[in-house]
């Protein structure tokens, strides 16, 4: 081991949690996120890394059976299943008694219980414009009654969002009664109600109570609380001490060997199992793996921190756990993302974006031009399955026998396109110019780590060979993330995953209400939005699966985004570590594992 990496190592030892000792008895897990949170106010949330957080803090209506596969919803601080409408446009749900908020200052010694109103005023938050939610193109789309008039008009008149005004599409009938009223059919409402990082039950009077300070002092129901917060470098989660008596419980399939097993283990035990978690961010592939190696953290594991794509090889070799790892008893598994690394070009930028044919023409030049396989063979060391749409695996409308030109790689076709569109090489330089003569250069938004600049050279050795200049802009991720948000990067590589099965919530990014949130592109289509309305109203059947072809088709014509790879990634636990199963459409899982002190060394 040279001095350099030593020096690394005492590093990553000094800037990482120290586990419990003998005499302090708790069960602390240990991760590693690979990118930083932006706050834990969840109205404002749009990234990953920060949901999921949130998720193990504040708790939704409904959540997922975290061993249950396919997927199965149930009642978290719902009172049982909803009731709706045979049309699917009426609502009703009955929130659980006796369920109360973790202490926090803002309630002024009282213990303070959910009411249906905290769910009122959760969603009511999405629509308030000084938020600027993430979330307002999702929510807009489900179409409660209301509320978007009322946003419109809190624009419209630059006064505050009046939180006390009776609207339709959401009220509390009474203290433990809600009912939702939506403008058209909406048959796949209870995953909406399913995501606890989002709309999980909040207190109005704590929101006011720290003002623009909300993003550091989130107050839920949930098992867990914020202890400590040091920015893009530690979290730390503990045991909410006033969390309600619950137990594991789950329902896996009669023929799911290691979900009966985990159950075998599990049922009946107080949750959470854990009594601390302690999240570290180590954005360099290097560093994260070493850490886990070397025992100082306990999981490399989900989509916020799985084995880095450097090392894969190294921690399953050709698709079994390496002989050294199995050794030590650590565990692992190889899955396929219900996800996508995918690329945007913005709508509203002068070079990429626009609807005109010579754009159109760019663009899809541009994707032609991408070797995915050289993605997948270089950077992800020989695992992913190339994506042919933005739709994604294990979600409705992923049909793993569809082909098109988003997987196709022909430089010859791109440039003939560029040719046939004025992209051509005017003063004998190598390099292509626009069709009025102006320069072509595409600006890459990227990351400082070493995965990013891997990611930049295949996109460079791929712009280099049909001549169009690219140059490489470096940002920590959040910011990037902002100014994405705000339209002023004009490509950005970014991973997209499903949070919800139905397979609509990727076609968002193409969604025109959600520009700026979900849609960074910024692509606005009134075809493709129709399009969307009608996938919202359908129930699942093949109708429905025609409009998802269909949608796929016409994103793929006016490629305002360009999806890579579906990624298959790596989970490796340590041998102490029990009960994990990497969740697929949600983000908690820390109250779902237990820590067996016996076999984690002093």
């Amino acid at each position: 081991m040279n001095a350099l990496l030593r020096l690394l190592l005492l590093c990553i030892a000094a800037a990482l949690p120290l586990a419990a000792t003998a005499d302090e008895p708790k069960k602390v897990l240990r991760v590693a996120f690979s990118s930083a949170e932006t706050g834990f106010d969840p109205v404002k949330l749009n990234d990953l890394y920060s949901r999921a957080i949130t998720a193990h803090i504040f708790e939704a209506l409904y959540q997922y059976d975290p061993l249950a596969r396919p997927t199965k919803i149930r009642p978290l601080l719902a009172d049982g299943m909803p009731v709706s409408s045979p049309d699917f446009k009426v609502w009703t749900i009955k929130v659980r008694r006796g369920i109360y908020f973790a202490d926090d200052p803002a309630f002024k010694g009282r213990k303070r219980e959910v009411t249906a109103q905290d769910f009122v005023y959760v969603f009511k938050r999405v629509f308030d414009p000084a938020n600027k939610s993430a979330g307002l193109g999702e929510l807009d789309s489900v179409g409660f009654v209301g509320l978007m008039a009322q946003y419109q008009e809190a624009v419209k008149t630059r006064k505050p969002f009046d939180y006390d005004r009776e609207v339709e599409g959401i009220k509390a009938l009474d203290r433990y009664t809600l009912r939702i009223t939506l403008e058209a059919p909406r048959p796949r409402l209870l995953e909406v109600l399913a995501q606890s990082d989002l709309y999980g039950a909040m207190a109005r009077e704590v929101v006011e109570f720290y003002g623009d300070q909300i993003d550091a002092h989130p107050v839920g129901t949930g098992p867990f609380r914020l202890k400590q917060w040091r920015r893009s470098s530690l979290i730390v989660l503990e045991r909410n001490p006033d969390y309600r008596e619950e137990h594991y419980t789950a329902e896996p399939a009669a023929d799911d060997a290691e979900g009966q097993a985990i159950l075998a283990r599990l049922k009946g035990k107080r949750m959470p199992l854990i009594d601390e978690v302690q999240v570290s961010i180590i954005n360099e592939s290097q560093p994260r793996w070493l850490a886990f190696l070397n025992g100082q953290i306990d999981a490399l594991a989900t989509q916020t921190g799985a084995v880095p794509i450097e090392f894969v090889n190294i921690a399953m070799p050709g698709g079994h756990l390496a002989p050294n790892l199995a050794r030590r008893g650590i565990q692992g598994w190889q899955v396929v993302n219900p996800d996508a690394g995918v690329s945007f070009f913005n709508m509203e930028n002068p070079v990429v974006g626009g609807y005109t044919p010579e754009k159109v023409a760019l663009r899809r030049a541009i994707s032609l031009a991408y070797d995915v396989q050289r993605e997948i063979r270089v950077v992800r060391r020989g695992i992913g399955v190339p994506a042919q749409s933005m739709l994604v695996p294990h979600t409705s409308g992923y049909d793993p026998a569809f082909k098109s030109e988003m997987g196709d790689y022909d430089p010859a076709r791109a440039k003939a396109l560029l040719d046939l569109y004025g992209y051509v090489d005017r003063d004998g330089d190598g390099w292509r110019e626009q069709p009025d003569g102006s320069p072509l250069v595409l600006e890459m938004t990227t990351q400082p780590e070493q995965r990013n600049r891997d990611f930049d050279l295949v996109w460079k050795k791929c712009m280099d060979a049909i001549g169009i200049r690219i140059r490489f802009i470096t940002g920590q991720w959040p910011e990037n993330l902002k100014s994405a948000r705000a339209g002023k990067l004009m490509m950005w590589q970014l991973g997209g995953s499903a949070d919800k099965p139905d397979g609509q919530g990727s076609l968002a990014r193409y969604y025109g209400p959600e520009a700026g949130a979900q849609n960074l592109a910024r692509f606005k289509l009134e075809a493709f939005d129709k399009l969307y309305d009608q996938l919202q109203a359908l129930p699942d059947g093949p109708e429905r699966d025609k409009l998802f072809l269909e949608a796929k088709r016409l994103t793929t014509a006016y490629m305002p985004w360009k999806a890579h790879v579906h990624r298959v990634e790596i989970d490796l636990v340590q041998p102490w570590v029990v009960g994990y199963r990497r969740p697929l459409f949600w983000t908690e899982w820390f109250q779902y594992v237990d820590i067996d002190p016996s076999k984690r060394p002093n």
